[in-house]
């Protein structure tokens, strides 16, 4: 529970500045107006915010022209459809709207807008700790307007919408994703009115669009500990109707009194292991994905249980699919979380026989530059209760890595190309490309990775020599 008991704002002199002057500039206009949303709440939470929500009674795109004219800015940017206009002003974007009220289609999140009173504009926000209103005229600066107890929510830590949860849903289901957001991004609690409004409204979901959609579900994967916000998800019922093919790695089967782990919980730990030691947004998703196969290649033996054998491939097949569905980059982003997945096992089977140079080789290779977040999330895959298996997983993973310095200032290999080329090959046999190049290519190449040879251009060439009369090329 946070001490919010005073709910006072402290501005820092340069945020001060700026809404004292857009204060003076609304009094100069006669216009109401107020600092609103999420700036109010994560100024009462100490968090930091860049973004300025402006609300007036009245004009907003003439305030915001008086503003970028009295600060010496460039003309704001207006947003006709939405009534809005955005300046930018030192480090902060400044967001400025009329205050008014809403009414939707029920087959569109589009609102039907209406000029309103800063009531009717409360009322159309989301939450209660997104509705408070902190007036910027000169005669009531700093007067906080709260007609949902949104600050007592904020200090209970609770989620909770001004109207009707289903009134609130059922207008723009979006909201929905952003009450699980907000409750994993700042670890609160949603209410069970609430919680209870998204069950209910769950299949509205199917209005929003897949971007709109991606773009939550991003902000939940960088949450502090993201398993707040899938676990909500799935409690909800929405993780089938947005990520269908996480939703398949939730639940057990029994078989003979054996059951395997829970799949959908087990990646969240691994998800929450990534994200205590990296921001990165695409190892996060790398660990989201690294068992996406496992249903495809579940299956039971009678000898040694239930098997999940190639779910490592079959997850990295299914990753562009996935990718494309959910509106998520193909380029490189796609192809980092494709390679982890495909390469998760590589190092845990490393430790469990002795550790060949050629092994340690092969994995650096085909890694290359993301060597070290493999081993991440191959770190962050440790989810045994039992610390004995724990703490010997970890001294294994130890040796892996000693044993991949070693080999890597030895032999190189990361980011490593043969030393000879197919060009070089085709002009020193004087022939073109063909099948009898990918083959010598290709054998340079496992020479060196098993140790035959060293990685040097002597060796090789010697060993593209003898290839060849072997082939019969010379």
């Amino acid at each position: 529970m946070m001490d919010l008991s005073q709910a006072k704002i402290r501005f820092n002199r340069s945020e001060e500045s700026l809404l004292k002057k857009i204060g003076a500039i609304a009094d100069k206009l006669n216009l109401e107006t107020y600092l609103i949303g999420g700036y109010v709440r994560d100024k009462l939470l100490k968090r930091a915010c860049m973004d300025i929500d402006i609300v007036c009674v009245g004009d907003a795109i003439k305030l915001s022209k008086e503003v970028a004219v009295i600060y010496n800015l460039p003309p704001p940017t207006i947003f006709k459809r939405f009534g809005t206009a955005m300046i930018k002003a030192g480090e902060f974007e400044v967001e400025f709207v009329g205050a008014r009220k809403e009414s939707y289609n029920k087959d569109s999140r589009k609102p039907i807008v209406q000029n309103g009173s800063l009531e009717d504009d409360q009322n159309r926000r989301d939450f209660t700790i997104n509705a408070l209103a902190f007036s910027l005229n000169k005669v009531s600066w700093g007067k906080m307007l709260d007609p949902f107890r949104g600050i007592e929510d904020l200090k209970n830590g609770v989620i909770r919408t001004p109207l009707s949860p289903k009134v609130t849903f059922t207008d723009d289901p979006l909201r929905m994703l952003r009450a699980i957001r907000f409750a994993s991004q700042l670890k609160f609690d949603i209410s069970l009115e609430t919680l209870n409004g998204i069950k209910e409204c769950a299949d509205r979901i199917e209005i929003i669009s897949q971007e709109r959609i991606t773009t939550e579900l991003n902000k939940i994967i960088l949450s502090d500990k993201p398993s707040i916000g899938f676990k909500l998800l799935h409690e909800v019922g929405l993780i089938e109707k947005i990520f269908p093919a996480m939703a398949r790695l939730r639940g057990v089967d029994y078989v003979n009194g054996k059951g395997h782990k829970d799949n959908y919980f087990h990646t969240l730990q691994v998800l929450d292991n990534v994200a205590y030691k990296s921001n990165d947004l695409w190892l996060r998703w790398a660990a989201i994905m690294h068992d996406i196969g496992k249903p495809k290649t579940k299956r039971f033996n009678n000898k040694i249980g239930w098997t999940f054998h190639g779910h490592d491939a079959v997850g990295a097949g299914m990753t562009p699919s996935i990718f494309r569905k959910l509106k998520l980059p193909l380029d490189h982003k796609m192809k980092f979380v494709q390679k982890l997945v495909r390469l998760h096992l590589r190092p845990i089977s490393l430790t469990k026989e002795n550790i060949t140079d050629s092994a340690i080789r092969r994995l650096l290779y085909e890694a290359g530059e993301d060597i070290d977040q493999l081993m991440m999330l191959c770190e962050a895959d440790i989810t045994t209760k039992n610390e004995g298996k724990q703490k010997r997983y970890l001294a294994n993973y130890e040796l892996v890595k000693e044993k991949m310095n070693e080999i890597e200032e030895k032999d190189h290999i990361r980011n490593w190309q043969p030393p000879i080329s197919g060009e070089e090959i085709m002009d020193v046999f004087n022939i073109g490309p063909s099948r009898e190049v990918g083959i010598i290519k290709n054998a340079i190449k496992e020479a060196i990775l098993d140790g035959d040879i060293a990685n040097s251009y002597k060796e090789a060439h010697s060993f593209m020599l003898n290839k060849a009369k072997e082939m019969g090329i010379i």
